[in-house]
């Protein structure tokens, strides 16, 4: 028997294990298209899912592929036993990370703690949220830099989320016995509203053996400014204490120094025109910083407006097939206009997608 002829005679056997192959060929890429190509693509947050709807899917795929091989049931019983045991090892032996991490991120969306674009910290860790994936978390960091860190690794150490609905931004700074602390509690006051701060406080933390420290504090509602505001805050502590003629300087320097008590220590005030934080330009550091995160934040408000508009056309469709004839004509026009918004918002969506910042 000739090769040819030894084909032509095999091939009915394996013709089940093709089709099956090109099936879950098929089914595979269907799901890729309908949960990553589809009208621009899931949200990032229900990414998560649908990763690992991709995980089950494929493997069921080799197991429907391993069944319709032409094999004896002995040999399919033992090729099982052998799939088994090596999905055992590799889940014994990754256990502390591979697992341990997936596990973590289901933790992580069920607790649903922070989302994209939120600032976090954790141990020495700090920076806004650009995404959020099945093993690790991704955050951009004050040098505009990424940091992954594990899911594992947040789940096992404490970590601070920024409110997005605001925070308190505080300075502190040690002064002397020598300016009573009523005077200083005012002029600090006056600083953090001068940067912009609501509800200020003042509050007065140690008594040194040498100084006093003080804490001011006020409310920040945007918290996207959040770096510029704490600079802008103790910028102003200098200014306010400095042109009430307070000086601050070390304990130590102001228990050795052998001075007449009516000098001051401030700094040389230089003439000419400066720049002032009042006068500071419109682009913030943030903007900077965070490009990505921005990015992220503002492409996850797309998907979730674009969700919207859907539910919305959804109800409305159902509103027409009950109404037809009353208010149907109007109820199609909204729908009409509701479609094209939504065609837009793909369209961006899409164009965000693929210049997304890496």
């Amino acid at each position: 028997m000739t090769l040819v002829d030894h084909l032509f005679a095999t091939l009915p056997l394996f013709l089940p294990a093709l089709l099956a192959f090109a099936l879950v060929s098929t089914g595979v890429w269907a799901g890729y298209w309908f949960f990553f190509l589809r009208n621009g693509g899931l949200k990032e947050e229900a990414r998560f899912s649908a990763r690992v709807a991709m995980l089950l899917l494929t493997s069921m795929g080799i197991v429907l592929i391993l069944l319709a091989l032409p094999l004896e049931k002995e040999t399919h019983k033992d090729l099982f036993q052998l799939l088994a045991l090596l999905i055992t090892a590799v889940i014994t032996l990754s256990s502390t990370t591979f697992v341990s991490n997936a596990m973590a991120g289901f933790m992580l969306r069920g607790m649903q703690s922070f989302r994209l674009g939120d600032f976090l910290r954790v141990e020495t860790q700090f920076g806004r949220v650009t995404e959020r994936g099945l093993f690790h978390t991704e955050i951009q960091t004050e040098e505009r830099d990424l940091t992954t860190v594990p899911n594992l690794f947040l789940v096992s150490h404490p970590f601070t989320v920024i409110r997005s609905s605001g925070t308190i931004v505080s300075a502190t700074v040690s002064l002397g016995y020598d300016t009573s602390h009523q005077i200083i509690e005012k002029l600090l006051l006056e600083a953090a509203l001068a940067a912009k701060l609501t509800d200020p406080f003042v509050h007065v933390m140690e008594l040194g053996d040498y100084s006093i420290t003080y804490r001011v504090a006020g409310f920040l509602s945007d918290v996207k400014h959040l770096l510029t505001t704490r600079s802008k805050l103790r910028a102003k502590m200098l200014t306010t204490l400095h042109e009430a003629g307070i000086e601050i300087v070390s304990p130590s320097f102001m228990n050795q120094r052998q001075m007449d008590q009516a000098i001051r220590v401030l700094p040389t005030q230089k003439p000419g025109p400066y720049r002032t934080f009042d006068e500071e330009p419109d682009t913030k550091a943030e903007a900077l910083i965070f490009d990505k995160a921005d990015a992220m934040a503002q492409l996850e408000e797309l998907k979730e407006r674009r969700e919207a508009l859907r539910e919305e056309i959804s109800g409305l469709e159902t509103q027409v097939k009950a109404k037809e004839k009353t208010i149907g004509p109007w109820i199609e026009r909204r729908i009409t206009r509701i479609r094209e918004e939504e065609e837009r918002l793909c369209a961006t969506i899409q164009k965000a997608e693929e210049e997304k910042i890496e």
